[in-house]
């Protein structure tokens, strides 16, 4: 079969294999810089990193790999309500996660001023550090962003969750587009609609956004191996985005307990869930997410509810609990095969070795 070289050609990748940016400390230098030496591209998901941080960490990547890789930032840094937080509110959504942190035995915490880093700072710094790409997910950056990314030589990547996503991503400029499908692992990205109206099918967007849109699309949700990829590339795709075989990698940044649950039955049960963040993802089912669904209306928005999880996660990790963390996976999970990046993109570039480039 062969397939269109736009994306690799404007990635300058030899590979139609993107490793998918991981948010909330899962990236690491080291996973990414192997997939780009590899021949993908890999990726740094800096959501959380401080913005005086972004550029010792594009150094550090620059360092660890001659070959291009990206940064991934959430263009929309709060949802309605999720900016700040008066002392009231902390008062009336704090008996909601009260019983977990007695549990754990948690002192009642002190919000922080900012429950996260201002976009408009993050992306500040990106520009001045110059990444050979910059990915982005909810939400299109300003035309000025995106003229002075063209003015640096820095590629751009939006992801979309509809065929209308994708077309505002077009109009933008954006240079490649994600087609991001309810398949897929973590976050539901979308910008236009709520999320709950915005889960199309990877291969049903792919083929759609192929066929609406100028920029070179990239497939991304429920493809692990080369079978996905090769699926991706005939249905219109220059490339195809893999999440969750890469988070199951010993190379990513999530814990060894996550990693073993991703190659037990326990994947075949996902659920997307507003209980991680306060924005739609999926995950494994535990103990978390079903108590959450009961609760769901009285969670907060997008950064609140990561800010109170978050400190629920990392007690709960502290003492070797799976019960109360997120355990992010996409649907196609049990069909996980490789523990190291390496292996996992030996095996999936000898699986395209038949693929040519048109």
């Amino acid at each position: 079969m062969t397939f269109t070289q736009d994306a690799v050609a404007r990635l300058g990748i030899r590979h139609p294999i993107i490793q998918g940016p991981f948010g909330g400390g899962l990236s690491t230098v080291e996973l990414a810089a192997t997939v780009s030496n590899r021949g993908g591209l890999g990726s740094y998901g800096a959501h959380i990193t401080a913005p005086e941080e972004i550029g010792a960490l594009t150094h550090e990547l620059a360092s660890a790999t001659a070959k291009p890789f990206a940064l991934n930032l959430w263009v929309s840094d709060h949802d309605p309500g999720g900016e700040h937080l008066s002392d009231a509110g902390f008062e009336r959504l704090y008996p909601v996660f009260a019983p977990y942190f007695e549990e754990l035995g948690l002192a009642k915490p002190t919000p922080p001023e900012r429950f996260h880093h201002r976009f408009e700072d993050q992306i500040e710094a990106l520009l001045e550090a110059r990444p050979p790409v910059f990915s982005f997910v909810f939400g299109i950056p300003s035309g000025k962003v995106l003229e002075e990314c063209r003015r640096l030589g820095i590629r751009t990547m939006g992801a979309a969750t509809t065929l209308a996503e994708a077309e505002a991503l077009d109009a933008a400029g954006v240079d490649l587009i994600v087609a991001t499908g309810l398949e897929a692992g973590g976050h539901r990205v979308s910008f236009l609609k709520s999320a709950e109206e915005s889960l199309t099918g990877t291969f049903s967007l792919t083929q759609v956004a192929a066929s609406h849109v100028e920029a070179p699309v990239i497939a991304a949700g429920g493809i692990v191996d080369g079978r996905g990829i090769r699926a991706a590339l005939t249905l219109g795709a220059g490339a195809a985005q893999i999440g969750t075989a890469f988070l199951a990698c010993a190379e990513s940044g999530t814990n060894q307990a996550h990693r073993d649950m991703l190659f037990t039955d326990a994947a075949r049960d996902t659920a997307l869930t507003r209980s991680y963040t306060g924005r739609l993802a999926r995950g494994i089912r535990n103990r978390w997410i079903n108590e959450m669904a009961e609760r769901e209306s009285a969670l907060p928005p997008f950064p609140v509810q990561s800010w109170f999880f978050g400190a629920i996660k990392a007690a709960a990790l502290r003492q070797g609990r799976d019960d109360l963390v997120s355990l992010y996976a996409g649907q196609s999970a049990p069909n996980l095969k490789h523990r190291s990046a390496i292996a996992l993109m030996d095996d999936l570039t000898g699986d395209l070795d038949s693929v040519r480039v048109a």
